[in-house]
């Protein structure tokens, strides 16, 4: 049996903190028709499972948690159970597939088996179906994700086989981190900074079951373009956009955006192989949200997330990670799941930014449209983002806690305005530049 990582088993304990939560992530393959048969569509999961051993695997839990939880093969497997179909009702649009989403995602995955669904849906508009894949987070993150698509719908090879790495040396861990001393102190400092609760809102508190799901389309291209006429990256591009679009709500909300009201954690992935499994650390930082314009507020991310990565926030992060595996379980755990029950106030939201498969692909020979992705939220997180690239498209998911967020219509049409007018911004800053 391979034992959880405590990254990986720290999603389950979150999850177990809270009743109201299902910590699993999941993209949308929207995809050209007709939709397969589902014989044909078992055929082909059932061709792909020799190549992904932990899809037969369940979880096994040691009493009082004196070890990591560990996978094993489930002897009852029924790829029946875990692959699904569903239909969307007339007209089959974004509506109506955001709704399915949020309902499906809304609940959590049976713990007594492998823990992954793959929902066909028929009905969408223009001839079209999709399919959902959920994945708990404890199984993968977003770019092994990705990892998995390449390996369901193209050529790629299958990822590494699981091996159990806690028996790597406690020393050559400790000698990791005493190379750069001042590096690994310095971003644990800063992200004890960023533990600080953030000015009240009403972005943050509790969350019930009920989800509520949004996408928001982008050209690849176009944000790229920003990107180079700004001196910035394609991530500072996103986050400005998200800057602006929870200064909205808030605004529409009759609340004040100041500098120190949204929070956000940016998972960064420190992958060095191709294990399907959680290989993340993260940023903290504050959103300008008191900028006035898309062009301010990317001026100040690019700036605050440069200064960010200088100060090793992610390096840090990691280090405790890996030292982590060297640690007592049940304290670990124990902890995890206490903390996931307190109400935290430190972090507002979630932005991840994941590149998807580059290269069109195709499922039964035929061709997958677009890729919608999904982040689970929890631990008062009300409300998260989740980027993702796929060919020449960027699709942006917004999940948000039905209770509490009735207005995420108001996130999405603000965040899209936001990339239009950097676009705009973008196109005239190329003129101007050419007519120098």
């Amino acid at each position: 049996m391979e034992h959880l990582s405590p990254l990986d088993a720290a999603f389950l304990e979150i999850e177990d903190a809270d009743p109201h939560v299902s910590l699993a992530i999941a993209s949308v393959a929207v995809v050209e028709g007709p939709a397969p048969s589902h014989d044909e569509f078992l055929a082909l999961m059932r061709s792909k499972l020799p190549l992904l051993p932990r899809a037969r695997q369940r979880l096994v839990r040691a009493p009082l948690d004196l070890s990591s939880p560990a996978w094993q093969d489930d002897p009852e497997f029924d790829l029946t159970y875990h692959v699904r179909r569903t239909a969307l009702p007339a007209p089959g649009g974004d509506a109506e597939l955001c709704a399915l989403v949020a309902r499906i995602m809304g609940q959590r995955l049976d713990r007594d088996r492998p823990l992954w669904e793959y929902w066909v849906v028929e009905g969408l508009a223009g001839g079209r179906w999709a399919v959902l894949a959920k994945v708990h987070h404890c199984m993968a993150d977003g770019v092994s994700g990705t990892m998995l698509y390449d390996v369901m719908y193209g050529d790629a090879p299958a990822p590494d086989e699981p091996a159990d790495d806690r028996g790597e040396s406690l020393l050559s861990l400790l000698g990791g981190v005493l190379k750069a001393p001042w590096a690994i102190a310095g971003g644990l400092v800063s992200l004890a900074w960023s533990l600080l609760p953030v000015n009240a809102t009403s972005l943050l508190g509790r969350i019930g079951t009920p989800r509520l799901y949004r996408v928001v389309r982008a050209s690849l291209p176009e944000v790229k373009q920003v990107a180079r006429a700004f001196g910035v990256t394609v991530n500072d591009v996103v986050l400005a956009a998200v800057t602006c679009a929870y200064r909205e709500v808030l605004l529409q909300r009759g609340e004040r955006p100041t500098p120190h009201s949204v929070r956000t954690m940016v998972p960064v992935s420190v992958r060095g192989d191709r294990k399907v499994d959680n290989q993340i650390s993260l940023r903290l930082a504050f959103l300008p949200v008191g900028a006035q314009t898309p062009v301010e507020a990317l001026s100040l991310v690019h700036g605050q997330f440069t200064a960010l990565k200088a100060g090793h926030q992610s390096e840090s992060g990691n280090a405790v990670a890996q030292l982590a595996k060297h640690e007592p379980f049940a304290p670990l755990a124990w902890t995890i799941r206490l903390g996931g029950m307190m109400p935290q106030r430190s972090i507002v939201t979630v932005t991840t930014n994941v590149p998807g498969p580059r290269e069109p692909l195709k499922v039964l020979g035929r061709r997958i449209v677009e890729i919608l992705p999904y982040v689970p939220i929890a631990i008062r997180i009300r409300t998260g983002i989740a980027v993702l690239s796929y060919a020449d498209r960027l699709a942006i998911g917004i999940t948000a806690d039905r209770d509490s967020t009735p207005d995420v219509d108001v996130l999405s049409s603000a965040l899209r305005k936001a990339i239009a007018e950097l676009v705009t911004a973008s196109r005239r800053d190329v003129a101007a530049t050419r007519r120098d």
